[in-house]
């Protein structure tokens, strides 16, 4: 156990402010509890003037794109959303090894520790790769200190053999551990392995990841193949029915759409930056605002950064607003919490050193979040209970030599990806 001693404790859901000492209990069910003394001989971590609260969560994330940072151009210069899928992201995926994964996993969960993100539901892609890949991931994030709930992207696009890979995969994976089961998108899914992977959701009581509308394509094709729309085909096949769904993107949806995402159990993952990138279109949450919960697509770890980007971006184009901006930003552990996933208890906690020249209230700290919150200042993070970041350094592997690591296995896909 572990005492923040003179915490300026800001509980997450209410926006109270307390200064107290906080008894940390480590494990995956460990608690915290507010104390008024510290007995002596405890270990004691003094963090005054420092802000302690709830650490942070990723509501989508592509832990298989990380050692894409400084990738040499594709063979062919994307001309839609469609070329940069096929020229960048499958030429990528398709090139990962075992090293590879774990070289991406590393480097995501170190990343994501240091933004002060405790918990990570990643979407995984690995077609020449298939076997292991999803425990490969898993143990790397172990190894750093971050929680997760993994899936491998089930999809038809390299063939129905590496499809039955991934649901193979993914069978094999929770039989043993929580996680998802994954697909790409409508477009490169058929009716039998959606099927397939509905029912592999129901057998585990699990639920689907998926992206959904994240480009007109996807419904374009889906409405000219299947005589529906995105949304209204999975609705028809069960995908909405789980209450661990989540669909990302979401961003080019009917009104019929948007009634039937109302009223599902369905969560929907918003990824502002990745769609700027991808120049795809805004995200509206219009119908459902309580469902929406931020990610990052892969584009980086920084959620802080995620939902700045959401409020700003959103002005013009969404509904949100300061307490929606945070409410996103937070949703995510109520997804967590709803469906009984393990690892983000209340002992997952992020010390910022936020020295800010106005006062800090409850009353303002909207403004402040937005306005003053940085992933810079990001101090201290525990995980269930367990000091992962200490003074901005990483305390449970060792960041020189697995950036060695990484750095050569990225070099490694670059020279595979010109083949």
């Amino acid at each position: 156990m572990l005492y923040l001693k003179n915490a300026t404790y800001i509980d997450s859901e209410s926006l109270a402010i307390k200064n107290t000492h906080i008894l940390v209990n480590e494990g995956i069910k460990g608690e915290i509890e507010f104390v008024s003394s510290i007995p002596e001989g405890s270990q004691v971590l003094d963090v005054t003037g420092k802000i302690v609260t709830k650490s942070f969560a990723c509501g989508h994330h592509h832990a298989y794109s990380a050692l894409a940072r400084g990738m040499g151009a594709p063979k062919k210069t994307p001309e839609n959303f469609h070329d940069i899928l096929k020229y960048v992201w499958w030429t990528l995926d398709k090139s990962l090894d075992k090293d590879m994964i774990r070289a991406s996993a590393l480097a995501t969960a170190i990343a994501s520790a240091k933004a002060g993100v405790t918990y990570v539901i990643d979407h995984h892609a690995s077609p020449f790769a298939v076997n292991s890949s999803l425990s490969i991931l898993a143990q790397a994030f172990e190894e750093v200190g971050v929680s997760h709930l993994l899936c491998y992207e089930i999809s038809d696009r390299d063939g129905i053999d590496i499809a039955e890979l991934g649901l193979y995969e993914t069978e094999q994976y929770l039989a043993k551990n929580e996680g998802l089961v994954g697909l790409h998108a409508s477009f490169t899914i058929g009716n039998s392995t959606l099927k397939k992977a509905v029912e592999l959701a129901s057998k585990f009581d699990s639920g689907i990841h998926v992206h959904a509308a994240e480009d007109v394509y996807d419904q374009t094709f889906t409405k000219m193949k299947y005589n529906k729309s995105v949304v209204e085909r999975f609705d028809d096949f069960g995908v909405l029915n789980f209450d661990k769904t989540i669909l990302a993107h979401c961003l080019h949806l009917s009104e019929n759409e948007r009634n039937i995402l109302s009223k599902s159990k369905a969560w929907i993952a918003e990824n502002i930056e990745s769609n700027l990138n991808n120049k795809v279109g805004f995200f509206n949450a219009k119908g459902f605002e309580d469902k929406v919960i931020l990610g990052t697509d892969g584009m980086h770890s920084d959620m802080l950064r995620s939902a700045k980007a959401a409020f700003f971006v959103g002005q013009n184009f969404d509904t949100i607003d300061y307490p929606s901006a945070y409410y996103r930003f937070r949703n995510v552990h109520n997804y967590l919490q709803k469906n009984n996933f393990s690892g983000d208890g209340s002992n997952n906690l992020v010390v910022l050193d936020y020295p800010s020249p106005t006062p800090l209230v409850s009353e303002n700290f909207l403004g402040h979040f937005i306005f003053g919150f940085e992933s810079s200042q990001v101090r201290h993070v525990l995980s269930s209970g367990k000091l992962i970041v200490k003074d901005f350094q990483i305390q449970t592997v060792n960041e020189n030599e697995i950036w060695k690591f990484t750095k050569k296995e990225a070099t490694r896909l670059w020279e595979k990806m010109k083949k």
